[in-house]
């Protein structure tokens, strides 16, 4: 017997946070491999007094966490990892750049909006045509 879930606004606002933050992290990802390379990403987490290994973690989670919330297989709740990841970007790099993401270096204004949406994922649960509808986070 297959069971049909009719979806409401709020599963189609979800879907829409969902794959456009997965989208984004994938896009994030690979800019740290194929533009400033593995190593390069690595040295610059040097740079900022973190150890080099870390940048690879980062990387994986961006990539495992981009394709969960793009297929919307526990998107919802990699959300928090994934925005965790975020407020380090803030903590580490952007913060000291000030409010707007136009500044020199980027502030963290765009950060802090993705952050929200992430949570709302987090919030809202998978949504429409997810590949697990419901996770542990909403698990109803």
């Amino acid at each position: 017997m297959t069971t049909t879930i009719a979806n409401t606004k709020a599963d189609y606002a979800a879907f829409l946070l969902r794959v456009t933050s997965g989208l984004f992290f994938l896009a994030h990802a690979a800019m740290k491999i194929f533009v400033f390379t593995l190593p390069g990403t690595a040295a610059f987490f040097e740079s900022l007094g973190l150890p080099g290994f870390l940048a690879y973690l980062v990387i994986l989670l961006e990539v495992v966490g981009g394709v969960a919330l793009v297929i919307g297989f526990y998107g919802d709740l990699l959300a928090i990892p994934l925005a965790i990841d975020l407020v380090g970007a803030i903590v580490t790099v952007h913060g000291k750049n000030g409010f707007f993401f136009s500044n020199p270096k980027g502030g963290w204004e765009y950060l802090v909006m993705w952050i929200v949406a992430l949570i709302a994922v987090y919030l809202l649960g998978n949504g429409a045509f997810a590949v697990k509808r419901k996770s542990l986070n909403n698990a109803a």
